[in-house]
């Protein structure tokens, strides 16, 4: 993934802005309160340390997001940049259709909601988007993201790309309270997970069957449901 500079001033280009901005923690839709699992392998034992903790998300970015929920939201991106409503409607209902857990649902539809409500109160999305999201009765995170790199003109790659970011980003958070892992051990494994980022996001891009089985994370997602003792929602 490319950033794209600006000219002769030195100043960044104007999508770096709301790349950032779609990326960042500080987007009000509430990633930070859900584990995604993690929770439970954290529980189980089957994340422990550093090294264990590279091993689980770096198979989660390999063998579910680069397959299948990568592939998934570039369909949803390239409708929506277009303006292709019913092909949005299709990919956003296979989006939904594909949470495999009540928890999994849940964290979908809250953070779409909530994305979705921060993009009606911004000028930059247009009527066609307005519209499209006020049919929806059940918003659902990756439709939405997909609408906010249209309001805000990011590419297919940059829009992919923050939410990969976000993703891991979130997932560190979970470490450092959860295990805990130090913000210097964080920052070490972000250093061996970014060229993992890379290979996801272009695997990604140029699948165009998604598919994926991510067993693991399905049961792990179930059993946090019913997790006595948790620092994140279900």
């Amino acid at each position: 993934m490319s950033l794209h500079h600006g000219g002769r001033s030195g100043a960044p280009s104007a999508g770096l802005w709301p790349l950032l901005r779609l990326a960042s923690p500080q987007l009000p839709i509430g990633g930070y309160s859900y584990s995604q699992g993690l929770e439970t392998a954290l529980e189980q034992g089957a994340v422990r340390d550093a090294e264990s903790a590279f091993a689980w998300l770096s198979d989660q970015l390999q063998l579910n997001l680069a397959r299948f929920e990568g592939p998934l939201l570039a369909e949803l991106l390239r409708a929506a940049a277009r303006g292709d409503w019913p092909a949005l409607d299709d990919a956003a209902e296979r989006h939904r259709a594909s949470r495999e857990t009540r928890e999994l649902a849940q964290e979908s539809r809250q953070m779409g909601f909530s994305l979705a409500q921060l993009l009606e109160a911004l000028p930059e999305l247009d009527q066609p988007a307005r519209a499209w999201l006020g049919r929806q009765t059940e918003p659902n995170l990756a439709a939405a993201w997909a609408l906010a790199a249209r309001a805000w003109d990011l590419d297919l790659e940059q829009a992919l790309g923050a939410w990969l970011w976000s993703w891991l980003e979130n997932q560190l958070a979970v470490l450092m309270k959860a295990l805990p892992l130090g913000q210097l051990a964080a920052q070490k494994l972000t250093s061996r997970l970014l060229p993992e980022l890379d290979r996801a996001c272009a695997a990604a891009l140029a699948n165009a069957a998604p598919g994926s089985a991510p067993f693991g994370l399905a049961l792990a997602s179930m059993a946090h449901e019913s997790q006595y003792s948790r620092l994140f929602r279900s």
